[in-house]
């Protein structure tokens, strides 16, 4: 019977069991994403806008942001690898189903369903990840099992795209499927069946540790960091072909350069995070507004639009493992369900961009508008970091005057 074991302090490995989940959510990540790249095939396919055809993301967002948290507490009960594994399962059905329809509203509901399923494994792979990493390094271990995300943009994501343009997008979806069957064994198999020494998980501990304020300023400093950089990467394939002149076989190019990017960025925003997660935070949430800036200014240039979207994937994702890790910590003995309003917030900040964006795309802004409101969103993401920090140094002070900090407190021990 596997066993989750922390890491070595001598060696500072993280358990093998973390590439497990990382592996997970690179399907899971690549399904989310790949849609950006294949958008026109499927409203040609259709016979819908490619805005209408935006939709999949935005219903997929939906489902994340109501499904995390409503399934983090209907399999509460459940051993970790029996939801990762289901999960999985019904990730596999849903595209199976989106590969065979031609109904447009069937295909939003299996992407809703499916991103039920992802919103589950999300939540619970980053809850085993940190407590398999341990305290010291739990940031590091989210890096990487988030990192499967991002780099399922520098491989999944622009070989899909390069699917869907070969074979059609529906090709995508029946890769996707064929993969997830195999993983669901490979993570049953690897993740541990026991869950500790510690109290049994229970609805009224995963609400009570909601009461920290700390976590709502977390959550929507979530919100605001992906529905700005993802109303841009939405709809960032008209911008490269309308604006900078691209031809549409380059564009998973493009993808490549941005999920590097983002994967250097989740990783290193991890591993810096968990010694200095405000100075992460704050650097990330400049260079986001200012990449998003310049990036409406200078679209026409290709060179620079380019450059201006792998920089975009670095520091927009950069603050994700952070904010999660904190989420995580704030919640102490009760994770799961804070762990799944960190994915849910940041898919309703998915949603209400990419929402806002499709209108944006259609306006008399054109191709540029989406880039503009992501601008805009980017610029309110200091708001909840200041008072998060704010709060987080009072409570600290606090802390500090009643008793010394010790390992286990839950809080989170970064500096500036």
């Amino acid at each position: 019977m596997p066993t989750i074991a922390p890491p070595s302090p001598r060696s500072g490995r993280l358990p093998f069991v973390t590439y497990v989940l990382a592996t997970g959510v690179f399907l899971m990540g690549t399904t989310e994403f790949v849609v950006a790249g294949i958008l026109p095939g499927i409203a040609q396919d259709l016979g819908i806008t490619v805005a209408d055809a935006g939709l999949t993301i935005t219903v997929f967002a939906i489902g994340m942001i109501v499904g995390t948290p409503s399934m983090a507490v209907l399999t509460l009960k459940l051993p970790h690898r029996t939801t990762l594994s289901l999960a999985l399962v019904i990730y596999a059905i849903g595209h199976v189903v989106v590969a065979v329809s031609s109904s447009f509203p069937v295909i939003l509901g299996a992407r809703f369903a499916t991103a039920l399923a992802t919103g589950a494994f999300w939540a619970v792979a980053a809850v085993v990840g940190a407590k398999a990493a341990g305290p010291a390094a739990s940031s590091r271990a989210l890096g990487i099992v988030l990192g499967g995300g991002m780099l399922a943009n520098v491989i999944g994501v622009p070989i899909g795209a390069f699917a869907g343009q070969t074979i059609g997008w529906r090709g995508t979806f029946w890769a996707l499927a064929a993969l997830a069957l195999p993983a669901a064994i490979i993570v049953y198999r690897q993740v541990a069946t026991d869950r500790g020494t510690g109290p049994a998980p229970s609805v009224r501990a995963e609400l009570a540790s909601l009461r920290d304020g700390r976590i709502w300023l977390v959550l929507a400093g979530c919100v605001i960091v992906c529905g700005s950089s993802l109303a841009a990467y939405s709809f960032i394939s008209p911008l490269l072909t309308t604006n900078s002149g691209l031809a549409a076989a380059a564009v998973p190019l493009v993808l490549v350069g941005y999920g590097l990017g983002a994967f250097v960025g989740s990783n290193l925003g991890g591993r810096l995070g968990a010694r200095r997660p405000y100075a992460v935070l704050f650097t990330s949430a400049t260079a986001t507004f200012l990449v998003l800036g310049a990036l409406c200014l200078f679209s026409a240039d290709p060179i620079v639009t380019i450059a201006l979207i792998v920089l975009l994937g670095l520091f927009g994702m950069a603050t994700n493992p952070v904010l999660i890790g904190m989420a995580v910590r704030y919640a102490d003995q009760a994770p799961t369900l804070a762990s799944a309003l960190s994915t849910s917030s940041f898919n309703l900040g998915t949603a209400i961009g990419s929402w806002i964006a499709g209108y944006a795309l259609e306006s008399a802004l054109g191709a540029t508008g989406p880039v503009l409101v992501g601008t805009c969103i980017a610029a309110v993401y200091f708001v909840p970091l200041v008072l998060l920090y704010r709060k987080e140094t009072r409570w600290s002070t606090g802390r500090r005057g009643r008793r010394p900090a010790g390992p286990g407190t839950g809080r989170c021990r970064g500096r500036v």
